[in-house]
């Protein structure tokens, strides 16, 4: 494993690389960090795949001097990650926000993304997801235990951990960011596995078949009991066995499906 940082679109971006073979981005979900990936099935994927696992903007080792975010502007963050790797064309895995950046990505420059499984993604944030993030309460009034569950993934300091939860209750107004349409992902060349959990409090199942369906080359696997991110834990290799089947796979019908 190697440590890397690149000054990038005004920030330093960290990044691990592990592996060789084809190139992999792995992106993780909001106020986790590249670390998160141990538990979701990564020494499989580095078998198989050049792995590359960024801190996104205010996460993990990643600096964000303005503290605001976007799905859009991590997606910039990544395609930029891309040129200075001198990477072309990979393949990804996106966890929630992780996901959506793909999304992003992928409806951004097409051509850049050979196929991608993201999970747990959304098109739009619905209303359940806005009432969840509502509650979400302000870095003074967060426990104690939550503050030290979060220095241990971002070692930037607490005014770095603050922004990622005022970032992520700032989701509830949030409009435009999150905003595809069907039309929106038809123009996706990639070949997607969406994977959802049928028990995700933030987005019901129904937003991943929406996806599927207006996604061209696209699968759809939905996890039994699966709540939001159901990937990690003991979870993690199914996961993993199930995305290297896929990302590996030369081409998929539309009538495709992952089991």
């Amino acid at each position: 494993m190697s440590s890397h940082t690149a000054s990038l679109n005004g920030i330093e971006l960290h990044y691990e690389i592990d592996g060789t073979g084809d190139p992999l981005l792995l992106l993780h979900g909001g106020t986790g960090c590249h670390d998160d990936w141990r538990y979701a099935g990564l020494d499989e994927f580095v078998q198989r795949f050049r792995v590359i696992r960024p801190d996104a903007r205010g996460h993990g080792q990643s600096t964000n001097p303005a503290r605001t975010i976007t799905h859009r502007q991590c997606a910039l963050d990544m395609l930029a990650l891309l040129d200075n790797l001198q990477i072309p064309r990979c393949s990804a895995v996106g966890l929630s926000m992780g996901g959506n950046i793909l999304l992003h990505m992928a409806t951004m420059q097409p051509e850049r993304i050979s196929a991608m499984v993201v999970v747990s993604a959304t098109m739009r944030f619905p209303d359940q997801a806005r009432a969840i993030m509502q509650q979400i309460p302000a870095p003074l009034e967060q426990p104690a235990h939550a503050w030290e569950a979060m220095r241990q993934r971002h070692p930037q300091g607490d005014d770095q951990i603050a922004a990622l939860w005022e970032w992520t209750s700032s989701l509830q107004n949030s409009y435009d960011d999150m905003n595809f349409t069907a039309r929106d992902l038809s123009g996706i060349t990639a070949r997607t596995l969406v994977v959802y959990g049928d028990r995700d409090p933030l987005y019901p199942v129904e937003m991943g078949v929406e996806m599927y369906r207006a996604i061209p080359r696209s699968a759809l696997w939905v996890v039994p009991g699966g709540g939001h991110g159901p990937v990690f834990l003991e979870a993690a290799d199914m996961f993993a066995k199930t995305s290297i089947r896929f990302l590996e796979e030369q081409d998929l019908g539309r009538e495709g499906c992952a089991k």
